[in-house]
């Protein structure tokens, strides 16, 4: 079993239900900025994604199983989401306590995830 690719399912998954149950803690968390009515709707609904994004990546039990889209989708999400947090904190006008953190966990998810896609450690 691959344990990057599961950390990183495991860890969108569970901010997927994090944003289904408590959107707007995590928004404040994130952003240091509160939301209503149809931001709830939005942030559960980005819930569901991150969840099904996490369930589809989790590697399943045999060993030759093909990694290779699992890994796709989340460099390429956790590069996006890097970026994101990025200019968010540099602007200063959405930083809420948990943002760096989230930025410097994305960052580092995506330098593993790029390394071991070019170091070809997952089956294809």
């Amino acid at each position: 079993m691959n344990l990057l690719l599961t950390l990183t399912a495991f860890t969108e998954a569970a901010t997927g239900l994090m944003l289904i149950t408590v959107p707007s803690i995590v928004v404040r968390l994130l952003l240091g900025a509160e939301i209503s009515g149809a931001g709830i709707a939005l942030g559960r609904v980005a819930g569901f994604g991150l969840l099904a994004l996490g369930i589809a990546c989790m590697p399943g039990r045999h060993p030759n199983a093909n990694t290779a889209p699992a890994h796709r989708a989340m460099l390429t999400y956790n590069s996006l989401a890097t970026l994101y947090f990025l200019c968010l904190g540099i602007g200063g006008e959405r930083v809420g306590p948990l943002l760096w953190p989230a930025a410097v966990l994305h960052g580092i998810l995506s330098f593993l995830l790029a390394r071991q896609w070019k170091l070809g450690n997952m089956r294809h």
